[in-house]
Parts: structure tokens; sequence; C-alpha cells
């Protein structure tokens, strides 16, 4: 057989790639398999298409580099210090007890079945950093469809999941230097974190203040072009720094993504640098799959399995233990727990380190490497089926539940006639707030706590609970309900709120928002009343404008309604924020609302509404609650201990006026 050039292996590679992830998709599973898979079947020891080289493994390296550079971009102070308790406790907790347990582990094994595992503890140490890491691709994406992202155990689970990405970084400089042999381990070992300590105060000291200055210069150019060029020579550059100084090139990446997070580009960075991103790391998952001998694997099928199954059921074990040990609840613990059990993609990164450093037994590897391929194929189906392993195991989820379920029916219990607002995002508080000035109940179920306790402190008609369960609904009055407008983009959730409906009150109309008209047929077939795609909508809005300006005769209620909607964009602007806002674009991160409620340690009590002064901070008074009252809003209006104020502004502007009032 001829050798491959570049441009054949690169073709077959792209060829693969684009087969497996399209297969992948139409199972519903996440192409992280579809690459795995590829590279198994691709590779040398599959169907031999393409050779596991050095430069396919010097590409694959750049995947790794920009997926630290997209997490250097996450890496927000602000984020970390709002879930530190989990990020810092839950999260440092699992790494360091995770390879404490993988060690022990090993060295028993060493002793007891030397035929099968003779490793040293370096080895073991290197192994048991890549069991502590999880899938945050596929957990993050499961947690989403499955619309749990802002629930309890979402955010331990996504706390966990940081603090992983962050340990990444410590463990590729540890790794190396405890491979070195050095005759001082101690020595090695501070020789590399002093290195780690200059590089880090050199690109983010000095490096903080060039990288706003030299973006600032770039941006000024217009030309997105050069942008692109700049955001790669950047990032690549700082990994290039990170490796003349004998460190990871994965760390200077990382680096650079956290100077960039502290500037107003980083949206537009994060969204650049994606298919980058994307597309080598996809890359370097086919390569972790060539390294896959199946001959290998098959001829030791069983220590296989004892490799898959044993270290899942270990970190069930530890995570929920420690969970439970933090405070939360049985239920949220075991589901943090089987979120987490799974291999992920900084495992196959640290295990591919120790591989290349000869750390390990290329058998043993191929057997790990394969277990750890069988954890992340199982996931998906782990948490497909968690709800039922959590309901047999835990005895006070059936209470924990009904007492949600008891607080939104006691919330609904004399409402009649109402709309049910399932989600209570943006979409969900603009129309509550129309429903509330035509004088037309409702009661909204939403899954962010944050939101929900910041909108009934406002006064706001919301529960904590999930739309798209009978017993949600159900408490929520269905029966008595007037409609029911869902307004997430959700298909999938929107899909079982039908279902329901359906079969508890077949006649209760229900609006659908959608995001376009492609699911259209299929919601209208489950039973929807009206559905809305948001771009079908946004189209015919912007012909309205154009044909209105161009002179074209309308009827004067065709006039009064657009008159009526421009009016409405306004007063529309702004809404409560939860966690689940924190990823949205700047547009849509302008304005928003906040209450803040006046103590009595507060200067204004008993002073005059204008006396705030709050235009000034570019913030203005949107509503007073007082008691279970809204009060209105005149010069003359003293306030009290206790009034509630519900404030407009940009996120700056609404915590400086939120200071000026508690002060």
């Amino acid at each position: 057989m001829s050798v491959m050039n570049a441009l054949d292996i690169t073709l077959a590679l792209l060829a693969a790639a684009v087969l497996g992830v399209v297969a992948f998709r139409m199972l519903q599973l996440p192409p992280i398999l579809g690459y795995l898979t590829v590279g198994i079947l691709i590779g040398p020891f599959g169907l031999k298409v393409a050779e596991d080289g050095v430069v396919t493994h010097e590409l694959a390296e750049f995947g790794v580099v920009f997926l630290m550079f997209s997490i250097g971009l996450e890496f927000s102070l602000a984020k970390l210090m709002a879930m530190r308790r989990a990020v810092f406790g839950l999260g440092l907790a699992q790494v360091f007890v995770t390879v404490v347990v993988s060690m022990l582990a090993a060295w028993a094994a060493s002793t007891w079945l030397p035929q099968f595992f003779r490793i040293g503890w370096e080895a073991s140490f290197a192994l048991g950093g890549a069991l502590a890491m999880s899938s945050t691709a596929i957990v993050s994406k499961m947690l989403t469809e499955r619309l749990e992202l802002e629930s309890l155990h979402g955010r331990q689970i996504i706390s966990v999941l940081l603090f992983q990405d962050l340990a990444v970084v410590p463990l590729l400089i540890l790794v190396p230097a405890l491979a070195s042999h050095s005759g001082d381990i101690l020595q090695t070992l501070g020789w590399a974190g002093a290195k780690a300590i200059l590089a880090l105060l050199i690109l983010l000291f000095i490096g903080q203040k060039i990288m706003r200055t030299w973006f600032k210069i770039v941006v000024k150019r217009r030309s997105q072009e050069l942008f692109m060029l700049n955001l790669l020579f950047v990032t690549l550059g700082a990994a290039w720094l990170t490796e003349k100084a004998g460190l990871s090139m994965a760390l200077g990446a990382f680096v650079a993504g956290m100077l960039i997070s502290e500037t107003e580009y980083r949206h537009q960075v994060e969204e650049d640098i994606k298919p980058f991103r994307d597309v080598l790391l996809g890359l370097f998952f086919i390569t972790i799959g060539m390294m896959l001998n199946l001959g290998v694997v098959l001829s030791n099928i069983w220590m296989v399995l004892l490799l898959f199954i044993v270290p899942i059921l270990l970190k069930l074990v530890l995570i929920t233990g420690l969970a439970k040990v933090f405070g939360n609840s049985t239920s949220v613990s075991l589901r943090t727990g089987l979120a987490l059990a799974q291999a992920g993609e900084f495992g196959f990164v640290l295990l591919s380190q120790t591989g290349d450093l000869h750390l390990i037994d290329p058998n043993l590897m191929q057997i790990i490497l394969a277990a750890m391929v069988l954890s992340m194929l199982a996931s998906p189906f782990i948490l497909a089926k968690s709800d039922a392993i959590v309901m047999k195991f835990s005895a006070n989820e059936w209470m924990m539940q009904s007492l949600a379920l008891t607080q939104i029916a006691a919330r609904t219990m004399t409402a009649k006639k109402h709309v049910i607002i399932a989600g209570f995002g943006r979409s969900g508080q603009s129309l509550a707030r129309l429903l509330t000035e035509e004088k037309i109940d409702y009661h909204a179920l939403d899954l962010d706590p944050d939101r929900v306790q910041e909108a009934q402190i406002a006064g706001d008609n919301v529960s904590y609970g999930d739309a798209a369960r009978r017993e949600s609904l159900m408490a929520a009055g269905i029966n008595r309900a007037a409609a029911l407008v869902v307004t997430y983009t959700s298909t999938a959730s929107a899909l079982k709120i039908l279902h329901f409906v359906t079969e508890m009150n077949p006649s209760l109309p229900v609006i659908v928002r959608s995001h376009d008209d492609s699911d259209l047929d299929k919601l209208k077939a489950a039973g929807a009343t009206e559905v809305v795609p948001e771009l079908m909508e946004g189209s015919l809005m912007l012909a309205s404008h154009a044909l209105v300006l161009l002179g074209v005769p309308l009827r004067r209620v065709v006039h009064r309604v657009q008159a009526a909607r421009d009016a409405r964009y306004e007063s529309l602007r702004g809404f409560f924020h939860g966690i689940s806002d924190a990823t949205d674009s700047p547009e849509h991160m302008q304005i928003r609302l906040h209450t803040v409620v006046l103590s009595n340690k507060s200067q204004f009590i008993g002073k005059l509404l204008p006396e705030l002064r709050l235009s000034e901070l570019d913030v203005d008074v949107q509503a007073i609650r007082r008691g279970k009252n809204r009060v209105e809003l005149t010069n003359s209006l003293i306030l009290q201990v206790g009034d509630v104020l519900v404030l407009r502004g940009t996120s700056e502007a609404v915590a400086r006026a939120e200071a000026r009032l508690l002060k």
C-alpha cells in the first residue's frame, strides 16, 4: 500500500468525520461519540484507511489548545464567586477524592493482580486525574435538552464540571513533571510550579493591559479578516510562549482565553473561534479512536467490562456521597452522581499524555481507553433513565415533588379562567405584563429558581415547576384554565405539554412558540391551537414596516395594530434575569429588571420618590410593591420600610442603583 500524503489523510478524515457525525446525529447521540467511532473504524487497527501519524497528532493537539482557549473564555471571576461553594467545595472534593481513591485502587490492583496491572504511582496519579474528569459536552447537552440546566442538581453538576475544567491545567503540568523521573521529585515539581506561576504572572499582569489595547487597535481597522487573524495569532502565540517555558500549550491558550474574557470582545471571539475549535477537537477525538486496537480489546473483553463498570460505580458512589456531605438532598446528590459518572474529554487528553510519556503499558492503555469510550457511549442512556433510578432509590423524592406541587396548587387554588404560562423568561414576562394590564389572571411555571424568587418578590404569579410534567399542569389548574402558552422554543417539551393537555383538557387553547416553521406541522398535529414561529413573525413585522414606508395603503385597523406594536416595544424592554441568561449576547443583556427591598437602614426611608434621583444612574422605577399591593407611582409617594422597588436599567446601572438604595 502506498504511503498517504497530507491531502489523502485530510480527505479520508473529513469524509469519515462527516459520515460518522451524520449517523450519530440521526441517532440523537453526541457527535463526540461519532468521532471516536470513526477513529476506531479508519485507524491502523481497523480498516487502515488512515495512519496514526505525527502530523495527525500535531493537528489534533491544536484541538485541545482551542478547547482550553474556550474554557478560558468562560472563566469568569464573578461567576466563580457566585458558585464558589459548589465549585471549590464539591468540585475540589470530587477531583481530590477521586484521584486518591484511584491511586489506592491502582496500588491494590498492582499488588494483587500484577499480571494485569503493573503501574507506578506516577501513572496511577495520571489515571486518577483522567478518571476524575466527566464529559462537559455530553452532560451539558443532555441537561439543556431536558430543561434541567438551572435545576438544583443541574447547578451542582455544572459547578463540578467547571472545577474539572480548571483542574486540567495543573494536572497537565504535574504529570510531565512526575514522569521526568528526576531524583528530587519536590525540586522537579517546585521548578514546574515556579515556571507556571512566572508564565501566568507575565501573561495576566502584562498581557492584560496589552491585550485590551491591542484589540482596540485591531477592531478600529473594521476588518473581520484581520480580527480573525489576530485571534488565531493571540491564541497560538500564548500557547507557543508556555510551550517554550517547558509547560503545556493548553495552559497558554487557557490564559489567553481568560484575558479576552475580561474584554468587551468576548462574545465575538467566542463565535469566531468556535468553528476552529469544533473541527480540530473532532480531529483530536478521531485520533483517540485511532489509538484503539480492537484485537487487544476483544482478547481482554472481560477486563474492559470490569474497568467500564467499576469506575462508573465508584464515581457514582463518591460523587453522590460528597454531594450529600455538602448539604444536598438524596435525590439531588444521586442525580449529580449519575450525570458525572462517565469519562470525559479531558480524561482522553490526560490519558493521551500518559501514553506519550510511556508511563503505562500499551496493552493496559488499550483496555482503559476502550472502557472510557464505553462509559461515554453509556452516558446518554444513564441520564435518560436517571428519573426512574432516583425514584427507586430516593425515599424522599416523592415527598419533595409533592411539596413543590402543593405550593403550585395553593397559589392557583382559587384561579379560574386563567392563563398558564409555560416558561417565565423574557417572552413569558412580556406576556404576563400584557395580561395584567388587561386584568386577566395568569400563573407561570419556570425551572430557574433565581428567576422565580425575584419575580415572586416583585409580586408576579410564578412558581417553580416543570410545565412538561403532568402533575405540574394539574397543580396549576389546567382543568380550570382559559388558555396555555408555551413561551420557550423547545419542540420536545412542547409536544409533551400538548400530549398532557389532550388527555386532561382537550378543549383548552394552546399557543406554542417555535424558533422557525420547521416543526409547525408537527406541533399543529399534536394539538396546538396556534404556533408562533418567531423568525417568520419577525419577517412579517419587517415587511409591514417596509410596506408602510413605501406608501402601500393598509386598513385603518392594521395601522393601529402596527402603532400599538411600536408603542409596546419600549414598555416590554427589560426582564428578570436568571443564571440561564448569563450566556446571552450583549444586546440581550443591555436592559434588565431587578427587585430591591428597602430595609430600615436605607437612607431613603420616609423620603419622596423623586428624591431617589435614579435617573442620574440611567435607571427608572418600573413599579413599587407594598405588602400585597402595587402602589401608584406619584411624586408625592413616601417610601416605607419593606417597599419592593422594581428597577429597570443595564446590569451595571442597576447594581449602582441598588448600592445607593441600600446604603
